[in-house]
């Protein structure tokens, strides 16, 4: 049995399991799923710009590293730095033998690769010239690469300058004593690496971002969610990849909707943390002072949903908030209230009893939302939805895919995109002009501009097993340790902010992390 994890190499697609275009946090819960296949992951990111800035997989034990654009957090590039660490083929031809006896130390990389002549003749077949990139400082003593280019793959092969000449046959010189065996090879999109570096982050991915799609095995596996339509009034449209959109209407949708449309939930998660419950005395308080607007996180029910996640598992042991009766009948309700967590799809959606549905944008159609059917208040329903940014460095990194979303600009009469990645300050800006003069008082309406601060790293975080790679271009990789530390990155300390129908748990860096939809 060979010492060397194999994996199959298909040009365009992927390498092995990891296909192009699936989204980060199925890839990495794959690869942390088998540690003893792959034994190290260094996550690299911006901590400044999570969301522009690609993010970056460096697997060092087994010689590659996979790229993804912060957009959409979804593979874009797969590169193969060290032949020497992974038994690669195609089309069963190995591109380099390895021995059985493993002589490369851990950090160490090997100096072997696929000869130009094996590429060319055995495994790839004839192409067009590739391109050539001198060294940054042209001597006779320094070498240049050569890129080889296929369609979806391409190889690197150092050449000395000296030798190189535009006039000169590629196949000589690569065939020459002036060439080394291939460094390096790139997996891409596109039909040759020429023509797809640049736009390789933004042009559309062919492939689904879930790996189970991709992989289109015999179950049957609910179509993927592309983007959240934000319309107000508590009304989302969930487009997807190839079915129709789904419309959750807070207070209208049920669990049985849900499933139906979105299949189970990944798990399912019981609300039993009261220890923000002090905030609704407040709200009960300053309910007649502040009229059906109020937005302040602190003055609303839904922030104390806001914590949502199922590695959240503290439970309170009494709660007396409430009169006896009172809380005898919240007990017996919230064991039917719970989560359904889709990670994912990269939202979660809180099950209870109907509410009054949020206001809707004022300046909003009014015909362009359902008409709000009677329902019984003993009959669970989606009373909110919460959608997970998957920003690298928070809390609840890869705990569920990314999710992207858009306030529907008609609906809220904004000319500006407001949407998943757009800085909160600009979002904040917006949405007050959206609802200014609307609120019950002036104090509802400043309180738009007040926040609760949240403090993840009191707890155990469950996401903190990855590194933090600053200075991610290539050379410049400085590993770091206890991200809730690193200026910017916001992994710990969060901030709610309110607007109606919507909670915003945003970064130091200005992402938003949740959006809660209520």
């Amino acid at each position: 049995m060979s010492k060397y994890l194999s994996l199959q190499i298909h040009p365009g697609r992927s390498l092995g399991f990891l296909i192009l275009g699936a989204s980060l946090h199925d890839v990495l819960t794959r690869l942390k799923a088998q540690p003893h296949l792959y034994p190290t992951i260094d996550v690299a990111y911006s901590p400044t710009q999570p969301l522009v800035a690609p993010v970056i997989l460096n697997l060092p034990a087994n010689g590659f590293r996979l790229r993804f654009d912060g957009r959409e957090q979804r593979l874009r590039l797969i590169e193969v730095l060290d032949f020497g660490k992974t038994q690669l083929s195609y089309k069963n031809i190995d591109l380099l033998k390895l021995s059985e006896e493993r002589s490369i130390a851990a950090g160490q990389t090997s100096q072997h690769g696929p000869l130009f002549r094996h590429v060319y003749n055995r495994l790839m077949g004839p192409t067009f010239p590739g391109e050539y990139l001198a060294p940054d400082e042209p001597s006779d003593h320094q070498a240049g690469l050569y890129v080889l280019s296929y369609p979806g793959i391409a190889f690197t092969f150092p050449l000395q300058h000296s030798a190189w000449s535009p006039k000169a046959d590629f196949v000589s010189l690569l065939s020459s004593t002036a060439a080394a065996p291939a460094k390096s090879l790139a997996i891409f999109n596109g039909p040759s690496w020429h023509e797809a570096r640049h736009d390789l982050f933004t042009r559309p991915c062919p492939n689904p971002r879930s790996l189970a799609l991709s992989m289109k095995g015999k179950e049957f596996q609910p179509d993927e969610i592309e983007l959240v339509n934000i319309f107000g009034g508590g009304v989302v449209d969930l487009a997807r990849r190839s079915s129709s959109p789904f419309r959750i209407v807070l207070g209208e949708t049920t669990p049985q909707d849900l499933v139906a449309e979105l299949g189970p939930p990944d798990a399912i998660y019981r609300k039993n943390d009261h220890r923000l419950s002090i905030h609704k005395t407040r709200r009960r308080e300053q309910r007649t002072s502040h009229g059906s607007y109020g937005a302040s996180p602190a003055q609303s029910e839904n922030f104390l949903d806001a914590d949502h996640s199922s590695a959240h598992t503290t439970t309170d042991d009494s709660d007396e908030e409430e009169d006896t009766d009172q809380r005898d009948d919240d007990q017996s309700h919230s064991t039917a209230k719970c989560f359904y967590n889709y990670f994912h799809h990269g939202f979660d959606v809180f099950i209870s009893y109907p509410s009054n549905p949020s206001p809707r944008f004022p300046n909003s159609n009014p015909l362009s939302h359902p008409t709000t059917t009677s329902r019984a208040m003993d009959h669970l329903v989606a009373t909110k939805v919460i959608l997970h940014g998957n920003v690298p460095g928070s809390y609840p990194f890869n705990r569920h895919r990314r999710s992207e979303w858009m306030i529907d600009p008609d609906s809220a009469g904004t000319s500006t995109i407001l949407d998943s990645e757009t800085p909160f300050s600009t979002l904040s800006n917006e949405l007050r002009n959206v609802w200014k003069g609307n609120y019950g008082s002036e104090q509802a309406e400043k309180a738009t501009q007040n926040a609760i601060v949240l403090d993840r790293d009191w707890g155990d975080s469950p996401g903190s097993s990855y590194e933090v790679l600053e200075g991610w271009e290539d050379g410049e990789q400085t590993q770091k340790r206890g991200t809730s530390t690193q200026e910017g990155s916001g992994s710990g300390t969060t901030q709610i902010f309110g607007f109606p129908g919507m909670l915003f748990e945003v970064l130091k860096n200005d992402a938003v992390s949740c959006l809660t939809i209520y």
